[in-house]
């Protein structure tokens, strides 16, 4: 009943709730009812990507928990924990997404992991974060089946949000007792990789016992006889030999081992109409695959697109964003392996992880945004990067500590460049978990219980909602140009134009609480009616200035249509 209610107010809202407020302030006005949103055209050069472990962000389906008898003990935050597919639908649907401003979604791969634990000295490890693949062609019973993912993209879709899938074609899963090593015509298994040249870096295992995929052969080879007697068994030999098929008659290809791996990767955009990869492990492969595997994607997402025209959402190009591990915006568009250097840009990449952004983040607002501003339009001129400050992989954040919340959603939501928010950047989730080894400290469980009950964690998350929903309904914020207007109270500018569509927004920060002045002067003109989205106030520019009295010290200001 309950629900129902609110529910129904929320409706009633819709069609011209009121904003009270018992003494108006002096040179503002209080907004009768929300200004209407023109359409926002969607650009993956400004989009707020949210990036997620999908067993650690929510259990939508506890029946799915244990499988392949996958119940040795762990090490701590090594195992499985639950989350799954399904709950990632959940939270879609309830809008969760929706009301942070986020317009797409990354998670952790969700293909078939390894069924065995691995011990590397730090205690039994399985492969709940996905990157251990045993089949490309099966979701993981752990994460859901395929009608969950398909579910999944549809009702993302729905709400006007993209997916990301999650792709490894560096390397197979450890070998365990349960896991056998694929084919010395598919893997090499030494040496290690020492990352000081191209040759040890690509043509090398990432680390020990993890079989490294034979990315730049063009050798023909055969399939596993594992992988084939595990087809036999689930009854679907036929129908994966026939595609598979099809696909070499169709390409021309080799059948070489990354041609396999592209096919069964972008049947995923055939299948369901992801819009994009997020590819992991990038500068460990030769950058011709990544070439092969966008132009597979394109011809997937276009063949899609035609045989479901009534859910193309427009013509954005099917996207590749690469993690080049340690790339950074300050150095344009190269990556320095030491005595050779690749543009990834030029093999499929639209867009590169940024690795910059956890130390520029260091800096006063000003330093950051003139520099990104700069380099996004000249050096990085159509193309961009993602911007992030905590990460799944990343040992060393910004704020580790999190004593920096509202900063930290400053800085990473108005950056330009798109902006990636790992799952509890938001909450303020723990990173420093004790008894953990290495990477496991960063994905702890979601911090849902503290978003529900402590009100510090429902502050943090309203800044980061309010802010993401600023960046979302303004490609200006992340994909604009940028220009300060004022020092002291800091007050900034940024302009999108493509075509007949403009956007213009201003935004204040560190500014005084109380009574606190804007100048605008030269961006927006005197009697220009605007909107502060931060403190829900309309105001009109006077003598160069707006004018607001509240406790806030950020304004995110948006023409009143």
């Amino acid at each position: 009943m309950k629900k129902l209610l609110i529910v129904m107010i929320t409706l009633v809202c819709l069609f011209g709730c009121k904003k009270v407020e018992k003494s108006p302030k002096k040179d503002t006005k209080v907004v009768e009812e929300t200004p209407q949103k023109k359409e926002v055209p969607f650009v993956w050069e400004g989009a707020n990507i949210y990036f997620l472990l999908t067993d650690r962000f929510n259990n939508g389906n506890p029946d799915n928990d244990i499988n392949f008898e996958r119940i040795e003990e762990t090490a701590i935050l090594r195992g499985f924990e639950g989350g799954d597919i399904e709950g990632i639908t959940q939270k879609i649907e309830e809008g969760y997404f929706t009301d942070l401003g986020i317009n797409a979604i990354w998670f952790t791969p969700v293909v078939e992991q390894i069924h065995g634990a691995t011990n590397e000295g730090t205690g039994n490890t399985y492969g709940y974060h996905g990157y251990w693949a045993k089949d490309w062609t099966a979701i993981d019973p752990n994460f859901g089946t395929k009608k969950d993912l398909g579910k999944l993209v549809k009702t993302a879709h729905s709400k006007g949000i993209r997916i990301l899938l999650d792709v490894v074609l560096n390397h197979t899963g450890p070998v365990t007792e349960k896991d056998p090593v694929w084919p010395e015509e598919w893997v090499r298994t030494n040496p290690k990789c020492e990352f000081t040249s191209y040759e040890n870096t690509t043509a090398c295992t990432l680390v020990e016992n993890l079989p490294d995929i034979l990315t730049e052969s063009d050798e023909p080879v055969e399939l596993p006889d594992a992988l084939l007697a595990k087809w036999k068994e689930e009854g679907r030999l036929s129908q994966e030999l026939d595609e598979l098929q099809l696909f070499f008659e169709r390409t021309g290809y080799p059948r070489a081992p990354r041609y396999y791996i592209i096919k069964w990767l972008t049947d995923y955009i055939n299948d369901f109409g992801v819009d994009g990869f997020r590819v992991d492990t990038v500068k460990h492969v030769n950058e011709n695959a990544w070439t092969d595997l966008y132009k597979e994607a394109t011809y997937a997402f276009d063949t899609w697109k035609k045989k479901n025209p009534d859910h193309v959402f427009d013509n954005n190009p099917f996207y590749m964003v690469g993690e080049v591990y340690n790339y950074g915006i300050s150095g344009g568009r190269e990556f320095n392996f030491g005595d050779k250097k690749v543009d990834f840009f030029e093999y499929g990449f639209k867009s590169l992880i940024n690795f910059d952004l956890k130390n520029d983040a260091n800096k006063d607002y000003q330093s950051i945004f003139k520099k990104y501003n700069r380099l996004l339009n000249t050096k990085l001129k159509g193309k961009s990067v993602l911007n992030y400050l905590t990460s799944h992989d990343d040992g060393s954040p910004f704020d580790k500590e999190r004593n920096k919340p509202f900063y930290t959603a400053n800085v990473l939501l108005l950056t330009p460049g798109a902006s990636q928010v790992y799952y509890g950047d938001e909450t303020a989730r723990s990173l420093i978990i004790e008894g953990t080894e290495g990477d496991a400290t960063l994905r702890s469980f979601m911090n849902w219980k503290e978003l529900d009950s402590l009100p510090r964690t429902q502050k943090i998350h309203k800044h980061w909602q309010k802010l993401g929903q600023f960046r979302r309904d303004h490609p200006a914020v992340g994909a604009g140009r940028h220009k300060r207007l004022a020092k002291s109270p800091y007050v900034f500018s940024r302009t999108y134009v493509n075509g007949d569509y403009k956007d213009k927004v201003v935004v204040g920060l560190d500014l005084p609480k109380g009574k606190k002045s804007l100048w605008v002067k030269g961006f927006f003109g005197d009697g220009t009616k605007l909107y502060d989205t931060y403190s829900e106030t309309e105001v009109m520019v006077n003598k160069g200035k707006v004018i607001l009295d509240n406790e806030f010290d950020i304004a995110l200001l948006e023409l009143v249509e």
